[in-house]
């Protein structure tokens, strides 16, 4: 049989891709039947297509799971399906699928059992499940992408980790009816209602807008759900608890004495090339250590590696402490493992070095039990009563792990139930959430682009020496027809930007097949764009968002004077995502920057996006023109009032 030419491979696969993008651009925001509707309407096969490929396949993907108190029930958040499926422990089979909605994220179980409470972020909703019937009694409207949920301790106030408008919502648990917003830190999306419920913690995705090319900060909300002598009535935020050089914070665990707590998250180190990779990495997959027992042992929080030497175990996401104190676990999504740590030897460890150890990857190998292999892209975690056993979500292959935490062993995998065939979108996800392409399994492409969105982070990517053509994060959400990509327009194409490239300056190691770059173009081409909060409604635009758009359209400024084409604003940014695909120079050249001639950005979901500019320094959509835009060449602005600028502003928030 003749070979063909590699060439000829890597087009016909991506050829699949190309056809395939157009018609699975499944993702998270699509509900079962609108897929099925698509896929009915528009799926052809052809000689690169198997028909499993051309469908539209609906995983369960689960993210989370809890126990019921009696431990014969498992309640798995299944978030691209969409339900919650309730799960025998004991045989494994799924009892009922409950329907919920889109892209759900949270869920916690109230104290007294009787209530689930789960949220479904794209619907910004809270829905409330009778764990008896198993229905859906009460769906509570919560703005702003509720994700992390708990209540007190008495199950009478709710209250909802907000990852778009940076809050916690209070609520009241029987109705539903907001009483206060509590401001949080930026993506706040996970929480922790405290052993002895007198705190609540929430943790942050994306690091805070500091100064530009500074480190990382994140924060731990600390809150309190009740009134205190001496502080504000009612819930109130107690304290900020600061995690230096974090961002991705992830999920929270506190032991049953309410004296170990552990928080999982990444420890970047984006202010060095990622050419380096091989002499220590940009991405550390760490935890920091809090509370009486960290205290007592070292005298405060302590950040933790999860790394080894020539090892890294990439995503660290749920977290887990058995009630006899004896083990930490934690799952790491990039690298399909659980990390089991002996907490006694990490403490005496932590004593005897005060000063920290967050950087030495030697510092694992004296605390870490165990590396325990389970299904793709491990997210969730929880425990039985007497923490002999672990229950671990596998996001991307509808399986959960059951773990004897004695021995470190999978005792079992409980399938859900799911399609059998695995389509192109599957694939291309399950490789874009994957580790295991980069130098000693370092980090992915989800490592940066979180939950396929973004990380907030600026970055020195390509191997032109330190501190050189430093660049923003962009937005993945919609990219189709925005090409070309990077910040100097140098890609043409997904597969150009994800191939070689990627493979030579980041991953190091492991390259693509036809089929896998092909796959991963599906995917990553099918991102869709969330809801647009800012819109009142479908065609409709506030008053300020209509002078808004009149200031983006306009051809003269306030004096009256033409302001040439190429500098108006919607000349640019122009068609229906707000580019025209081409380059320009709007005067934004920095001393570190090669070129001064840049790709223009999509306004796709440009109010989420921040830092802005092609380096990141501008904090707010604001400073892009009161900061840097001296000369009028980023658009005519100089002359806008401040109420005008304001409505600018409103209006590139509906976009």
């Amino acid at each position: 049989m003749r070979r063909l030419p590699v060439l000829f491979l890597i087009s016909a696969a991506l050829v699949a891709a190309i056809t395939l993008v157009r018609t699975q651009s499944v993702h998270a925001g699509v509900t079962p039947a609108a897929a099925r509707a698509a896929a009915a309407a528009n799926s052809p096969v052809n000689a690169h297509t198997s028909r499993s490929d051309a469908e539209i396949n609906i995983y369960a993907s689960p993210l989370e799971l809890l126990l019921s108190p009696d431990g014969s029930q498992l309640f798995v958040l299944c978030q691209q399906s969409g339900d919650i499926r309730v799960v025998s422990t004991a045989t494994g089979r799924t009892l009922k699928s409950i329907p919920i909605g889109q892209e759900l994220r949270g869920i916690f179980l109230s104290p007294d059992g009787s209530r689930l409470y789960v949220t479904s972020s794209w619907d910004d909703t809270v829905s409330v499940v009778d764990t008896h019937t198993l229905a859906v009694t009460a769906r509570f409207s919560v703005k702003g992408e509720p994700s992390g949920v708990v209540t007190d301790k008495s199950g009478k106030t709710l209250f909802v980790a907000n990852r778009l408008s940076n809050d916690v919502a209070v609520l009241n648990a029987t109705t539903g009816d907001e009483i206060k917003r509590l401001a949080a830190g930026r993506g706040a999306s996970y929480m922790l209602l405290s052993a002895d419920g007198k705190r609540i913690y929430t943790s942050h995705i994306y690091p805070a807008l500091g100064a530009h090319r500074t480190v990382p900060q994140s924060e731990l909300t600390v809150i309190s759900p009740d009134s205190e002598p001496g502080r504000a009535a009612g819930p109130h935020v107690v304290d900020r608890m600061p995690l230096h050089l974090a961002a991705g914070v992830f999920h929270i665990a506190q032991s049953a004495d309410g004296r170990l707590s552990a928080v999982a998250h990444f420890h970047p180190k984006n202010l060095i090339p990622l050419a380096h990779l091989e002499h220590g990495g940009a991405l550390a997959n760490n935890l920091t250590l809090f509370g009486p027992d960290v205290d007592q042992a070292v005298g405060g929080t302590i950040e933790v590696p999860l790394d080894e030497l020539d090892r890294y175990y990439a995503y660290p996401f749920g977290v887990a402490i058995t009630p006899d104190k004896s083990r930490i676990l934690v799952t790491h999504g990039g690298a399909d493992v659980v990390t089991v740590i002996s907490v006694p030897a990490l403490l005496k460890f932590a004593h005897a070095h005060p000063k920290g150890f967050a950087e030495d990857l030697s510092a694992s190998g004296n605390y870490v039990l165990a590396r325990i292999p389970v299904g793709k892209n491990p997210r969730g975690i929880t425990l039985n009563r007497t923490g002999s056993l672990a229950y671990v979500a596998n996001r991307l292959d509808d399986t959960i792990s059951v773990i004897d935490t004695r021995t470190s062993k999978v005792l079992r995998t409980i399938a859900l139930d799911t399609p059998k065939a695995i389509s192109a979108l599957r694939r291309g996800e399950q490789t874009f959430y994957t580790a295991k392409y980069g130098f000693q399994g370092h980090f992915g492409c989800s490592s940066c682009h979180l939950d396929s969105t973004l990380d907030g982070l600026t970055w020195d990517l390509e191997p032109d020496g330190f501190g050189v053509d430093i660049v923003d994060n962009r937005l993945l959400e919609d990219i189709r027809d925005t090409e070309p990509y990077k910040w100097n327009g140098g890609n043409p194409d997904i597969p150009t930007e994800c191939g070689v490239r990627t493979e030579k300056y980041f991953w190091r190691s492991e390259n693509y097949d036809a089929r896998t770059l092909a796959d991963l173009t599906v995917y990553i081409m099918g991102i869709r764009k969330r809801p647009n909060r800012a819109l009142p409604g479908p065609g409709k635009l506030t008053p300020a968002q209509d002078r808004g758009k009149v200031i983006f359209e306009r051809t003269v400024d306030n004096f009256g004077n033409p302001i040439p084409e190429l500098n108006r604003c919607n000349y640019c940014h122009s068609g229906p995502k707000g580019t025209n695909q081409k380059s320009f120079d709007v005067g934004t050249k920095k001393w570190t920057d090669r070129s001064g001639l840049l790709d223009t950005p999509q306004l796709t979901s440009i109010a989420l996006t921040a830092p802005y500019l092609h380096d990141g320094s501008a904090r707010t959509l604001e400073e892009i023109w009161t900061v840097y835009n001296p000369h009028d060449q980023h658009g005519r602005t100089n002359d806008l009032i401040k109420d005008q600028l304001n409505d600018l502003i409103e209006y590139l928030r509906t976009r």
